[in-house]
């Protein structure tokens, strides 16, 4: 455990040499450092330092065997990470890396059993923020790094989210300021055919197939063991969530209003909702366009938790490009 973890402002344009060789340092040392993505911020470790990445797994009370994304700045890395590229995924690199896809192929003897859970496969991705990449190559290694909040919690999206899950915990935080995406990378397995995505994100299926062919949508225990993020209770407030088709209102109100008076405190997260008054609850109106959506959603579930809501009433999305990784988040949230 860190005695005092430090915050540093990085310019996400033109971090800061001297910051990033700081950080880097610390990660040399085995030290854990979170930093901002294009997705949400991470929580990183040399990701060829098995001691290092124990940490993490301390640090987030993160199960042992859930397999963490590696991050590489470039393609070349790839070969030190996996026994095998397929053509589909050069292809797959060439389109959208730097991006929010994540890749999972055979490993290499040389990737920690830490950073697999075990398995014979490992997640990969090259993340499309500057300062996520200027940390990777002054490390010179590539970095493991999982989400930075607490196990089951929803993702840090700014370095205060960050600092309220970690504070003594960790190292260091990077503040990059808010992150771009808001959710966290597609996970795409190309260790089988056909490749299927095991969680989306805001690379869709649709985004893929023109590259891949056919996609499916991974199911099962099999599935969930060879992702990140999936295996285990995600995305959660420490409120319970309630989800309402979209654009009931009514229902909305009447779920509301009868959690007002068992005496809990209440919020609606919605896009279309208009008897706040009457329900007497704490409402957050999101925006219509979904990308938008996504930037916010995990940001106003911690706000609420911090507000100390007892039940959070969310209206569902349309599961459409994106949507469908924020109903994916928003089902895990009120899974209990």
């Amino acid at each position: 455990m860190s005695p005092q973890t430090f915050v540093v402002k990085v310019s996400p344009k033109a971090p800061q040499k001297r910051l990033i060789l700081t950080a880097a340092e610390i990660l040399r040392r085995g030290g854990l450092v979170a930093f901002p993505t294009e997705t949400v911020y991470g929580l990183g470790a040399d990701a060829l330092n098995a001691e290092a990445v124990k940490q993490i797994f301390v640090a987030k009370g993160r199960p042992l065997d859930n397999p963490i994304i590696v991050h590489i700045a470039s393609a070349a890395e790839l070969t030190a990470l996996t026994s095998d590229v397929p053509e589909e995924a050069r292809l797959l690199v060439k389109k959208y890396w730097p991006g929010p896809l994540t890749l999972i192929l055979q490993k290499s003897p040389g990737v920690p059993e830490e950073v697999t859970g075990g398995l014979d496969t490992v997640a990969v991705r090259m993340p499309q923020n500057r300062i996520a990449l200027a940390l990777i190559k002054a490390l010179g290694h590539p970095i493991a790094a999982p989400s930075a909040n607490l196990s089951g919690r929803p993702s840090g999206t700014t370095a205060g989210h960050v600092l309220q899950d970690f504070a003594g915990k960790i190292d260091m935080i990077l503040d990059g300021g808010p992150v771009a995406v808001g959710l966290e990378s597609t996970v795409l397995d190309l260790s089988r055919r056909p490749p299927a995505i095991l969680r989306p994100g805001a690379i869709t299926a649709e985004d893929l197939e023109p590259l891949v062919g056919r996609v499916v949508m991974g199911r099962g225990a099999e599935a969930k063991k060879r992702s990140p993020g999936t295996r285990y209770r995600h995305y959660s407030p420490r409120a319970r969530v309630t989800l309402v088709e979209p654009g009931d209102t009514p229902a909305m109100a009447a779920t509301a209003q009868r959690y007002a008076e068992e005496g809990k405190k209440v919020a609606v997260v919605a896009r279309h909702f208009g008897p706040a008054a009457k329900t007497n609850v704490i409402v957050r109106v999101m925006p219509e366009k979904l990308e938008d959506y996504a930037r916010q959603i995990f940001a106003v579930l911690r706000e609420l938790d911090e507000l100390g809501v007892d039940e959070i009433v969310v209206e569902k999305t349309e599961e459409r490009g994106i949507g469908v990784a924020i109903m994916d988040r928003l089902k895990r949230a009120a899974a209990r």
